[in-house]
């Protein structure tokens, strides 16, 4: 028979944990998800998957089927992709995962241009500041700003991304411009959620400064909203605040204590034969961003 649609489930069925969820990543039933997989083992006359109730594993005959057969299916999938590709234009739906901020503010009017420029290309784009699984949740690419927590993808340099402090002139004439990292401590930061260790801020040369404040949020532009109103001091990227500072309505601050930019990398699952679809993105989204934010 055509063992590979069940050799195919089999592995997705390892790498997502579930009968459900290969099911959905292959777009079929979990009842045919586990007849597939059934039939391979009676074509190969020996049980790969040890099945409970609760969960399932691979069996010492499975884990080694697994592993060899992923490699072969990620070769064949390469090899059917490269010769699709040589007489085809890019085409395809790419679900992409990309930071609030930097998705909304960088990225989405260049997603315009894209789509307008390659018509037989669908985006389902997820601006969210959460770190998606991108093998767990089916996306095919991710932009992130930063170094990559996850050394499993494969990363792509598009950008940097500069953290920029910055104030109102109100609230300087008020409270007084610090010159140095430690003067923080006795201002009024507004502190954004979205970094590691939200209430300290890290500067060049390793140093790094307690701050507190009486307003948190969970995204760059609230707190930039804030700065402009003069109620408190923000550490931002600067493709959010270009345009206040650009304005006058912030000024920038301790500017020879900056840290260096950060990265903005596409990222891409490893093991995988980058398609088209997705490789003519992630070039438009470097030549587009560069020279840096």
């Amino acid at each position: 028979m055509d063992r590979l649609p069940s050799e195919r489930m089999f592995v997705t069925v390892l790498e997502t944990g579930s009968f459900a969820a290969a099911a959905q990543r292959l777009g079929t039933s979990s009842g045919q998800a586990s007849k597939l997989v059934a039939r391979l083992e009676s074509d190969l006359g020996v049980r790969l998957l040890h099945r409970t109730t609760r969960a399932l594993s691979a069996t010492e005959a499975g884990q080694v089927y697994f592993e060899r057969l992923r490699n072969l299916i990620d070769e064949f999938d390469a090899l059917d992709t490269e010769t699709r590709n040589a007489a085809l234009l890019p085409r395809g739906k790419i679900r992409l995962s990309a930071p609030l901020s930097f998705g909304t503010i960088r990225l989405a009017p260049l997603l315009a241009e894209f789509a307008k420029a390659h018509p037989d290309i669908a985006l389902e784009v997820q601006f969210s500041d959460r770190l998606a699984n991108l093998v767990d949740e089916g996306f095919d690419m991710a932009v992130r700003v930063g170094k990559p927590r996850d050394t499993t993808l494969i990363a792509r340099k598009l950008c940097h991304a500069q953290l920029i402090v910055a104030a109102a002139p109100a609230y300087l004439a008020t409270h007084g411009t610090p010159q140095t990292p430690q003067d923080l401590t006795a201002h009024n930061c507004l502190i954004d959620t979205n970094y590691r260790d939200p209430n300290r801020w890290t500067f060049a040369q390793n140093q790094s400064v307690a701050v507190a404040g009486r307003l948190t949020f969970s995204n760059a532009s609230a707190c930039m909203i804030a700065a402009e109103a003069g109620l408190g001091i923000a550490a931002s990227p600067d493709f959010v605040l270009a345009d206040s500072l650009a304005n006058g309505r912030l000024v920038r601050l301790l500017t020879r204590f900056e840290e260096p930019p950060m990265t903005v990398f596409a990222l891409y699952p490893s093991g995988r034969h980058l398609a088209l679809k997705i490789r003519v993105l992630i070039d438009f989204l470097a030549q587009h961003l560069s020279p840096p934010a």
